[in-house]
């Protein structure tokens, strides 16, 4: 057997003054936010346009993060490299747009010459900098505080802190947006539809029998006609739905005719389908998240839920199984 990795002190007391310094250089942060914050959100509302994101070095990745976050979370948005801007990228930025650049020290040459041309356009500029005294803060309209007591580099040159709060404050505008704007988790799920992120996000018309492929039975089919329905196919249960507007009435599985047979014995063989269906069955609409559809399921230890129209009336749509939301590896 490989012996297990022996335990260095010395790094995890490392990693853990790097992580209290950087926590309580984000906690400083979030106590300075002020109205430049809530001003340059109302701006990006209001804006007919995108927001355009620019940075250099790590500021860059930093800058092409927040365009991603907002572009995710319903903020249209595109990162412009600095460089690439002042060799024909230019054009990228439009009147109704907002330049949001990051720069710590707020003198980054290309930065800079981003955020002067976006002045001569009359483009909203916001910048986040840990200088406010810096060229970037004074060519810029709206200024985030981004700046740190102290980098937790133990040289405290190395951007760590002041990359992390950077970071941050691009989250907290992105969520603050997204708050303001009423995104919801359908919202993102659009935006989001593939990989395992999409597939939990995606809702249960993806995933759904429709209503002509399962089996479905009046409230006056007789047993017989019920038995046959319910095991023509292998669904295990069968719709009730009125025969005027094909809203769900009830639920006939295989256990309750059964059930019902082994109570009434031969009687049963007479009965009609609303003499033993389950009344009012639990549903869903096709809009809901399925991975809402499978935790409604796991509740109520059932196997399979009615896809019904939202609304009133409740017109049957289809059927969503758990064994068909699992090979979906929506859990």
């Amino acid at each position: 057997m490989t012996p297990p990795p022996s335990i260095n002190s010395r790094h995890l007391d490392s990693a853990r003054r790097t992580l209290e310094v950087e926590a309580q250089c984000v906690a400083e942060a979030a106590a300075r936010l002020n109205g430049g914050f809530t001003a340059l959100c109302d701006a990006i509302i209001e804006s007919k346009g995108k927001v355009v994101t620019t940075g250099l070095g790590k500021s860059g990745f930093i800058a092409r993060k927040l365009a991603s976050t907002l572009a995710s979370t319903g903020s249209p948005a595109f990162f412009l490299h600095p460089s690439e801007a002042m060799h024909g990228d230019f054009g990228i930025i439009h009147k109704n747009d907002v330049l949001v650049a990051v720069a710590h020290g707020g003198e980054t040459a290309e930065v800079n010459e981003v955020a002067r041309y976006c002045r001569r356009l009359r483009v909203p500029v916001a910048a986040i900098t840990g200088k406010l005294t810096s060229t970037l803060a004074g060519l810029s309209d709206f200024v985030i505080d981004g700046s740190v007591s102290r980098e937790a580099c133990p040289l405290n040159l190395a951007p760590t802190s002041s990359a992390l709060v950077a970071m941050a404050l691009g989250d907290a505008l992105g969520v603050a947006l997204m708050e303001a704007r009423g995104f919801t988790a359908k919202d993102f799920a659009a935006l989001h539809p593939a990989g395992s992120l999409g597939r939990k996000l995606s809702r249960v018309r993806d995933h759904m029998h429709d209503q002509n492929s399962i089996p479905v039975v009046g409230p006056d089919f007789g047993f017989h006609e019920v038995l046959e329905t319910v095991t023509r196919r292998n669904f295990g249960i069968a719709a009730v739905v009125s025969d005027q507007d094909g809203t769900l009435l009830g639920s006939i599985s295989d256990g309750d005719v059964r059930r019902h047979l082994l109570h009434h014995g031969a009687k049963a063989l007479n009965s009609k389908a609303r003499e033993f269906m389950r009344e009012s069955p639990r549903t869903v609409n096709p809009e809901t998240l399925a991975i809402d559809a499978v935790t409604t399921m796991e509740a109520c230890q059932i196997t399979s839920l009615f896809v019904v129209e939202a609304g009133p009336g409740g017109r049957l749509t289809g059927l969503v199984r758990m064994h068909d939301l699992l090979a979906a590896k929506i859990v």
